[in-house]
């Protein structure tokens, strides 16, 4: 029996959470910056990646 216990979210849903056009998320995906499941037409992308995807964008971390 497999239990999922990763929360997956839609294109739309992390389109919403990162204030960016659903297109820009699905760019992101094509280009392989964003991992994500293809299930039918549609796409989720894992909490876990998603926090991944954001932490190597931190501008915080760059050095001047």
């Amino acid at each position: 029996m497999i239990v999922m216990t990763e929360k997956y979210l839609t294109v739309n849903q992390v389109a919403d959470l990162l204030q960016l056009h659903w297109q820009s998320v699905l760019n992101y995906i094509k280009r392989g910056d964003l991992p994500a499941i293809r299930l039918g037409r549609g796409y989720r992308i894992s909490q876990t990646e998603l926090d991944k995807f954001i932490a190597d964008r931190d501008t915080s971390k760059e050095q001047s």
